[in-house]
């Protein structure tokens, strides 16, 4: 009798302790975000594909024909899936689509500068700061973005990594308080002990033509940061593309589309490794977003090549979600009006970490 009492104390016990284990809330070693920019990409281009007054206009097309063999079809649905394969192929089927204004699915920035630096500092710090983040000039942003609170806690201390196109990023995430290390502009690797493949990057940025002072060509941004996944594996990963933004404000609409084209491309290829290493697969959540609208061709045709406060539809912005704990939602019609300031909680509670951010008005995380 007494040693069937032992067994039952020693089977409940046992019992009991996995109850409590089971009880216990996931830990956030299971977690990975890779989050993505297209500096100024037009919600227009991403749901309806090559706008007809742009690609139709010798003003801001080289070369008609040419560009519309490789964008332009029939349906506004043809046109975006050409234009962006995977995130139509993909990200529709098994993602969270918000800022489809045709279905009237709003997002915007809720800052009122409405152009680059104000649009990431709302981004990645969860609130509008029109008093301190009013130009794009090279100075150290006074706020705290997710990135740093991320790189200040475990798991992810030491594991979070910036990437970019815009050398004023090591400016936007304060790199000189925050720690952070931030690859952008003409920068070579960082990392300590650089791969054959960065250090071939190195060389091969160093010796291409520059055709802007201050950004480099997005494949460089892409490049580095892939190469550092593979050999570094960070938890974190930030990655902000800028020729979008750039080739439009030049008026290169082929140029742009180009980008995005490219761009897309881009985020397979990262997708598509996370799904083959065993560190990011079943793992790792992407977040893609845009840091401002440009001006609306229906208001005025000239008016997409630039974004102001003053022109109609560069407060205009958009959002997908996929991978990790998000539900196949598609675009998402429930008339409610989201904001680029909920993007880095957003990202707080993916990555299971506590970040309040520090503004008036901030930004709560996006239920889904």
């Amino acid at each position: 009798m007494r040693n069937l009492r032992t067994f039952l104390f020693l089977l409940l016990s046992v019992c009991l302790a996995s109850q409590a284990r089971a009880a216990q809330p996931k830990t956030d070693d299971d977690q990975r975000v890779v989050f993505i920019t297209l500096d100024g990409y037009r919600w227009q281009d991403l749901f309806g594909g090559a706008d007809s007054a742009l690609i139709n206009n010798s003003h801001f097309v080289s070369n008609i024909k040419q560009t519309k063999s490789q964008f332009w079809r029939t349906t506004a649905a043809d046109r975006r899936q050409v234009l962006m394969p995977f995130v139509w192929d993909y990200v529709k089927r098994h993602g969270i689509m918000i800022g489809n204004r045709y279905l009237g699915s709003k997002m915007q920035v809720a800052n009122g500068m409405h152009f680059s630096y104000p649009g990431y500092n709302e981004d990645l710090c969860g609130f509008a700061d029109d008093e301190h983040v009013h130009s794009n000039d090279k100075y150290y942003n006074p706020n705290v973005s997710i990135l740093e609170v991320a790189n200040k806690v475990k798991p992810y201390a030491g594991s979070v990594l910036a990437f970019g196109s815009w050398d004023v990023f090591p400016y936007i995430l304060n790199e000189k308080r925050s720690g952070l290390e931030v690859n952008a502009g003409y920068r070579h690797s960082l990392s300590k002990n650089p791969t054959a493949t960065e250090r071939l990057l190195d060389a091969i940025q160093d010796e291409s033509p520059r055709h802007w002072n201050s950004v480099r060509y997005d494949v460089f941004a892409f490049r580095y940061a892939l190469e550092a996944m593979k050999s570094r594996h960070p938890r974190f990963v930030y990655i902000a593309f800028g020729e979008t933004d750039d080739f439009a404000h030049e008026g290169h609409y082929d140029g742009y589309l180009k980008s995005a084209h490219n761009t897309d491309d881009f985020i397979r290829q990262l997708w598509d490794y996370c799904q083959q290493d065993k560190f990011y697969k079943g793992k790792t959540t992407f977040v893609i977003s845009c840091d401002h609208g440009r001006g609306d061709t229906k208001v005025k045709l000239g008016s997409w090549t630039s974004h102001s406060s003053s022109i109609p539809g560069s407060d205009e912005t958009w959002l997908l979600l996929f991978g990790k704990d998000i539900p196949a939602k598609g675009e998402v019609t429930d008339g409610k009006v989201y904001y680029n300031k909920q993007i880095a909680p957003t990202i707080a509670r993916i990555l299971g970490i506590a970040f309040t951010p520090a503004g008036p008005n901030a930004g709560t995380p996006i239920e889904y």
